[in-house]
């Protein structure tokens, strides 16, 4: 018995993993204690009664309310709230313009796949933080004062202390408003668009301008007889500043900016490697049923390319998340920022970076699972 035991491979398997796992968690075990005991000598406190206390410190930019009579937690959270923030506009625009960049390097214009090409490499051979330095520097001296502000467009004013667009303004019943008209939006595309071909006067293209043509006056109309609850607030001059309207700081406008474009060089190179590795029968059999370049690439191309472009996507989003940390440099109130400051307020190093490592392995396990789930949508399922 002892000899077949002995000799058992199954046998010697497990005890390996339990020797493994019992070695890790008694050097766990050792570094806590270790840990805890020199705290204790040099009278550190531990712990996190302190979330409960009054931050004391400001925040300059939030996108939820905070003021500096809030406790530490609250603060935690709105500078969690900055980075899901940054983080989900930055993936949503470099997403658009990776699209973009990938479709212009494949294209058979030799002048726009070359400065795609171009913008490809510079983009993706500069470190980041440099790049962020450079737009920092560019949002906070090239830019004229206030009241020469430069106007690219109606009502969007570029100056050295940031950038002023419109702001909507929604009153009590402006939100369910805008809400029930954006699936008014959607309900008249869905029935234009799935509208019986023997039944139809026009072709597609002309039905859905003739559905958002309606929908847009019926949406006038209703807007008109609701007393204009949704409104748009124009920034205007005022002394030596703006005044209304909405402001993005020039470190909003820094950390943006240059996560975006150094983002989508690498999310189109992920793109166009996964358009490039469908089969060009693809391309010859959508050409033999005479449909356009534009029909093959976003019908049958690209649903194909998805398979391919979801997983290295997924490490370029998780590679987002953790960029916005970056943010430190040029003084956007991140995450990382709040830490740092809560840091330096308390103390409790040791705590706060916990919580900083706990709120980015959420985040980033988040992500994974949800690229995972739309990956298993895509896969291609054998019966």
């Amino acid at each position: 018995m002892f000899d077949t035991l002995w000799y058992s491979r199954k046998l010697r398997v497990w005890v390996a993993q339990i020797a493994l796992m019992g070695s890790l968690a008694a050097l766990i075990w050792w570094i806590g204690g270790n840990t805890a005991q020199n705290l204790t000598e040099r009278g550190i406190r531990t712990g996190l009664d302190f979330l409960s206390r009054p931050a004391r410190f400001p925040i300059s930019e939030t996108i939820l309310h905070y003021s500096p009579e809030d406790s530490f937690l609250w603060a935690f959270i709105v500078g969690l709230a900055n980075t899901l923030w940054l983080s989900a506009l930055t993936i949503l625009l470099a997403t658009v313009l990776g699209l973009a960049l990938a479709l212009a390097r494949l294209s058979a214009h030799p002048m726009l796949s070359r400065l795609a090409a171009g913008y490809v490499t510079v983009f993706r051979n500069i470190p980041l933080i440099v790049q962020l330095l450079f737009f920092y520097g560019v949002a906070t001296s090239v830019f004229p004062p206030p009241r020469e502000a430069w106007t690219p467009l109606p009502g969007i004013y570029l100056t050295l202390r940031g950038a002023y667009a419109p702001d909507l303004f929604l009153s009590s019943s402006g939100s369910w408003l805008l809400a029930a008209i954006a699936l008014a939006l959607i309900l008249t595309l869905r029935i234009a668009w799935r509208w019986p071909t023997g039944k139809a006067l026009l072709p597609l293209p002309a039905r859905l301008c003739a559905a958002v043509a309606l929908w847009l006056g019926a949406s006038i109309a209703i807007w008109h007889l609701a007393g204009r609850p949704v409104r748009l607030e124009f920034p205007e001059l005022n002394g030596l500043n703006f005044r209304g309207g909405q402001h993005l700081s020039p470190e909003f406008c820094a950390i943006i900016l240059g996560l975006t474009l150094y983002t989508a060089a690498f999310v189109g190179e992920v793109i166009r490697g996964g358009v490039q590795a469908v089969s060009k029968g693809q391309w010859e059999g959508g050409r033999s049923l005479g449909l356009s370049e534009r029909q093959i690439m976003f019908r049958i191309i690209l649903p194909q390319a998805l398979r391919i472009i979801i997983p290295p996507m997924t490490s370029q989003y998780l590679s987002t998340v953790k960029n916005t940390t970056l943010a430190v440099a040029v003084g956007y109130p991140e995450l990382g920022l709040v830490v740092n400051t809560v840091i330096n307020q308390t103390g409790q190093a040791l705590e706060s970076i916990l919580i900083m490592l706990g709120v980015f392995l959420t985040i980033s396990l988040s992500v994974s699972a949800l690229m995972n789930w739309l990956n298993a949508r895509v896969a291609l399922v054998e019966r």
